[in-house]
């Protein structure tokens, strides 16, 4: 199948403005970029037939460009990230079999994780959406548990069906975990946000209005669940990996150290 990967990015985030050209230090001393990092992240994905940044700033658009990165403007009018990479695909006229949403703020993501679900796309043709999902472990868990108790809005978890699709993402640490009878394995899921999309269901997405629970949460993939449509969720590993979004200024020396780890 032909896949496509689109990295959208906004300056004008409500938490964390610019957060796209924030920078991070490596390793080696060397700064980079999130949305830089995050294209790096994106190139690492075997068998990809191309990676764009789709951006309504012109300051994400010069950096982007300034290290090798196709870059398609888009209006900004785009609620989201998903709505931004169905404009960026109509604008560049790509065809594709699978287009991947990439977050901007999400440089830790394995190419393992992509692969997943365009393998889980190309194994089962009903499936018009799907995104990784990845076991909590104590660590992990306790990160989530940190950020609500300090008020912060840290990663998404999601609950499943026996058949792996969707019930509920949420902003809160769900389902509620009794934290003196925590069970092992834990039955909480960290919603990896990445996307994978059949063409004809990211057209559909433009289509619909934001419903109550997607304005409540902020979540874009509740849209889908709203409107009746099934979004496959794809478990993958981490391998040893730690994986955290950029949410808050506050995750920077969390992303660091994860960086620092795996050099």
């Amino acid at each position: 199948m032909r896949s496509v990967i689109v990295i959208p990015a906004r300056h004008a985030s409500t938490r964390y403005p610019g957060k796209p050209l924030a920078e991070l230090t490596l390793p080696d001393g060397s700064r980079k970029s999130l949305i830089r990092l995050s294209w790096e992240a994106a190139q690492a994905v075997p068998g990809v037939a191309k990676i764009l940044v789709a951006t309504d700033d012109d300051r994400i658009r010069q950096a982007a460009e300034g290290f090798g990165a196709e870059v398609v403007m888009t209006s900004q009018a785009c609620r989201n990230g998903t709505e931004r990479v169905a404009e960026a695909m109509v604008s560049a006229g790509i065809e594709a079999d699978v287009v991947v949403n990439l977050q901007g703020d999400a440089p830790l993501t394995p190419p393992w994780f992509v692969e997943a679900l365009i393998a889980e796309m190309a194994a089962d043709p009903g499936v018009g959406m799907a995104t990784p999902v990845l076991r909590c472990d104590a660590k992990s868990y306790a990160m989530f548990v940190e950020d609500r108790q300090a008020g912060r809005v840290g990663g998404t978890t999601a609950v499943l069906d026996r058949n792996r699709d969707a019930l509920y993402f949420s902003k809160e640490v769900v389902p509620y975990l009794d934290p003196g009878r925590l069970p092992d394995p834990l039955p909480v899921f960290h919603h990896v946000g990445v996307y994978a999309y059949r063409p004809a269901a990211l057209a559909a997405y433009g289509g619909w209005e934001p419903g109550p629970l997607e304005t409540a949460e902020g979540l874009e993939q509740l849209r889908f669940l709203e409107n009746g449509q099934t979004i496959r969720c794809t478990p993958v590993e981490a391998q040893g990996r730690v994986f955290w979004e950029l949410n808050n200024p506050q995750d920077i020396p969390r992303i660091e150290a994860a960086l620092k780890e795996q050099a």
